[in-house]
């Protein structure tokens, strides 16, 4: 199905493919889901692709509603396609529900098959009906330049140039060694946000006094415990999330004729602030991502408990970051019944390997990569190991941005990065 759509300054195209679930297995499909974006200057149609690929994992890639931001800087020299990684937004969708008829044993063989090796071949299938004779190029934001990255190793040959924002991955450290560092930069992050906010460490140890005195229940029935009042952390690390998450704690609590209480406004945008429960990907798959031929067995799980002042039962208690936990899975409603999968998915130890270290020495497609100093998700040490063995690949270490910088000002950001692959000097 192709359908034409207009929206302020651009007109989009929906595209749908029939893809392998496994490609060594091919006859059972997926949907996977595209949409190709287009400015209306006069020969847009004919201009070359560019690819985004979504941070997550686990999340459809952005819908746009107008030419703005990164988009804007992106479509004077390419048509856009905005790809819906599988099991995300209209690509076979993945949730508890759509997983319900099968035992857990045949969810977890499912959901392997949705790792950045598995999208990268999507992509390549797409590009050989979208693009079969030109090469093009590919922008991910995030976990989208691990897939990238993946892309660099599996079919180089497809791209003509990538670019990567707050995404460079480690190709050889384990996932304890990942989330070593990354608690440093949450702990930093906590740092911050309690300096800048005077009243916050008031906000936050009465409201946890109150929780551990009181069963409080979400807008969408989930008991809101101190752990999961932890998890408002992965906001900090977002230019505007330290932001949300004081003026979040700020209305939290009330004062009634009935004594204090949590304020109805505070439960229903807690729920707003969390995305784990309507992305399920990003919590069963996390830790895959950094899984080669290794199990991660909930690595974020046990390097939190060498690490007491992220306690949940701390006399301050601290917000932690992007990681998950396996109590996610008996806490969050839509979680619970992937339980036993996601158990055994952490267990898993052959999964396959992501990147082929000699291939990407031996690169030379030209990489430009904007690496973020004080990134809380992707550690910049790792992010600088990785890019020194790949040739071609140029970053630009900065401290202007936090890791959404592609939101907050994509278009400058991109247009750095274009002028990086050109070989022109940053300005």
């Amino acid at each position: 199905m192709t359908a034409l759509n207009h929206i302020e300054g651009a007109v989009t195209l929906k595209h749908t493919f029939a893809l392998p679930l496994d490609y060594q297995q091919p006859q059972n499909t997926i949907t996977v889901f595209a949409r190709e974006m287009r400015g209306l200057q006069a020969g847009a149609e004919q201009l070359p692709f560019l690819v985004y690929f979504q941070g997550g994992p686990g999340f459809g890639a952005q819908r746009p509603i107008s030419n703005s931001g990164w988009l804007k800087r992106a479509l004077q020299q390419y048509r856009v396609l905005l790809l819906d990684q599988r099991g995300t937004g209209l690509s076979s969708p993945i949730s508890y529900a759509s997983l319900a008829h099968l035992d857990s044993d045949a969810q977890a063989a499912y959901l392997s098959h949705f790792r950045a090796d598995n999208i990268v071949r999507d992509a390549e299938a797409i590009r050989a009906q979208l693009s079969p004779n030109t090469p093009w190029t590919v922008l991910g934001q995030s976990f989208g330049g691990f897939c990238i990255l993946r892309y660099l190793t599996d079919a180089p040959a497809g791209l003509k140039a990538a670019l990567i924002t707050g995404g460079i991955p480690s190709i050889n450290r384990s996932a304890d060694e990942v989330y070593q560092a990354t608690f440093k930069r949450v702990l930093q992050k906590n740092t911050d946000f309690f300096h800048r906010f005077s009243d916050a460490r008031a906000l936050t140890d009465n409201l946890v006094n109150y929780l551990r005195q009181h069963d409080v229940t979400l807008a969408n029935g989930d008991k809101l415990t101190v752990e999961m009042l932890q998890l408002l952390g992965i906001n900090l690390g977002m230019e505007q999330g330290a932001e949300s998450v004081y003026y979040l704690l700020e209305q939290a609590l009330i004062d009634t004729a009935a004594g204090q209480t949590l304020n109805p406004l505070f439960l229903a945008q807690f729920n707003e602030m969390l995305s784990y429960h309507t992305n399920p990907i990003y919590a069963i798959l996390h830790e895959s991502i950094y899984c080669q031929q290794q199990a991660s067995n909930w690595a974020a799980h046990r390097v939190r408990a060498g690490l007491p002042e992220f306690a949940s039962d701390a006399a301050s208690v601290l917000f932690t970051g992007e990681m998950v936990f396996p109590w996610m899975f008996d806490q969050i409603t839509w979680l619970k019944p992937l339980k036993a999968a996601a158990e055994k998915l952490a267990a898993k130890a052959d999964w396959p390997m992501l990147y082929d270290v000699n291939t990407l020495q031996q690169n030379t497609v030209p990489v430009a990569a904007a690496v973020y100093s004080n990134d809380m998700y992707v550690e910049r040490q790792f992010s600088e190991e990785t890019a020194a063995q790949i040739p071609n690949l140029r970053t630009w270490v900065t401290s202007e941005y936090e890791h959404n910088g592609i939101r907050m000002d994509g278009e400058h950001i991109l247009d750095k990065l274009l002028a990086l692959i050109s070989g022109e000097q940053l300005r």
